[in-house]
């Protein structure tokens, strides 16, 4: 098929997150023409967070486009695609989708999410309602959401397709060269209490004063100023500068995570996807199960994994393999059970053909001030238009009006 034939798949994403996944989803999408814009918003990927989500993609830095809101709907507006990849979180996806919705004619509208998604959340499908598929990673996730979508659908049709993690690394090679570091995949959200964020650090310390031939590496996502999908209080530089001088061998990386892989022994982490990425090139991983396994710790996916371990395993280097049966259920699936070439492309077959059907947005009262407010909470001090300064001034304190109705509902006697 001649380039010009080949159908338009244009990714945006913000974060640094959903810029990696988005790039590593162009990468394996054979057969496209792929675009890639990063969206400006609050939570942007900053240049070196968007250099280092790019390596390995195969999409290289000249084909990406940094863009404001107006500047990506005049670009969709001016030569639609046909289909768009909304890599972002659920409120800008909302936003997204709507406007990608007003399309003449109309892309497709995918969308998924950029790691671990159990448990699966209602608020994930009401965000991506308009889209017109939802790309998962595991047999579980495609289970667990079709479960959700079925009890709490109201009426919204959701379609769902398999896709392996992207930016897996299955890197194993006979002989390979066993690392030594002890690699903690840092994470923004969990263990969310900064009395349990002191703990892990005080860990981190004794792991690596136990071992001082061998590096604990805590591998970051961002560097001071930079910001990340979730928002990070107590973060682990400032958390380990207040313990005192730290042993040489404990140190600090922003490196990709494959490259902190090649040099890793073993992997730690509370519930990151960097998990699955060590998993899939047989690097042994702990999962730290000191705070308890639950949805609030999002490491639900690693009960029965064999994985879970204490903090004495991490001062002993207790390293894990996953169990086989759960690797098959849980990210590591045979290629061929992806569908989700196969199900975009059936799709775009429609679009061409003048018979996608519409997607309308979950149901909602406030009109056009509504997605004023909407677009306003998504992009900030970065939307100067007059309907979101509008929408603000009667939005916030209407919002506060709401909340406080509901906690004094909460509060009257059953």
């Amino acid at each position: 098929m001649t380039q010009a034939l080949r159908p338009r798949l244009v990714a945006v994403a913000d974060s640094d997150s959903y810029v990696k996944w988005a790039a590593a989803t162009l990468g394996a999408a054979d057969g496209w023409r792929p675009e890639l814009a990063v969206l400006e918003t609050p939570l942007v990927a900053s240049p070196a967070q968007q250099r280092a989500a790019l390596r390995g993609s195969g999409v290289p830095e000249e084909a990406v486009t940094r863009t404001n809101l107006a500047g990506l709907l005049a670009h969709l507006r001016a030569d639609p695609p046909d289909a768009v990849l909304l890599a972002a979180r659920g409120p800008v996806v909302r936003v997204l989708a709507r406007a990608a919705a007003e399309l003449h004619p109309r892309p497709v509208i995918v969308s998924g999410l950029p790691g671990i998604a159990i448990p699966a959340t209602r608020k994930a499908l009401v965000y991506r309602a308009q889209c017109d598929l939802l790309v998962l990673h595991s047999h579980r996730e495609r289970r667990e959401f079709a479960a959700l979508a079925a009890e709490h659908g109201d009426g919204v049709t959701q379609r769902f397709a398999l896709a392996t993690l992207p930016f897996l690394q299955e890197r194993v090679e006979p002989g390979r060269p066993g690392g030594t570091d002890l690699v903690f995949a840092a994470q923004a959200v969990v263990p969310r209490e900064r009395a349990d964020r002191e703990r892990v650090a005080r860990l981190l310390v004794r792991a690596a004063a136990a071992h001082p031939e061998r590096r604990v590496v805590v591998k970051l996502r961002a560097v001071a100023g930079e910001r990340q999908t979730h928002d990070e209080t107590d973060a682990y530089p400032e958390l380990l500068a207040a313990l005192g001088p730290l042993p040489p061998n404990l140190v600090l990386s922003t490196a990709p995570m494959a490259d902190a892989l090649d040099e890793a022994e073993g992997l730690l982490t509370v519930s990151s996807t960097a998990a699955i990425e060590a998993v899939a090139r047989e690097i042994p991983v702990l999962a730290l199960d000191t705070f308890g396994v639950s949805a609030e710790m999002i490491n639900l996916v690693f009960a029965g994994s064999g994985l879970l371990g204490d903090e004495d395993d991490v001062i002993a280097r207790r390293f894990r393999h996953a169990d086989p049966r759960w690797r098959v259920d849980n990210y590591l699936h045979s290629a061929g059970d992806d569908d989700w070439r196969k199900v975009l492309a059936e799709l775009v077959a429609l679009r061409r053909a003048g018979v996608l059907p519409s997607r309308a947005p979950w149901d909602r009262r406030g009109g056009a001030l509504r997605d004023a407010w909407e677009r306003k909470q998504v992009l900030g001090p970065l939307d100067r238009s007059l309907s979101g300064t509008l929408a603000g001034v009667v939005g916030v304190p209407l919002r506060g009006l709401v909340r406080m109705a509901q906690r004094m509902l909460r509060a009257r006697p059953a």
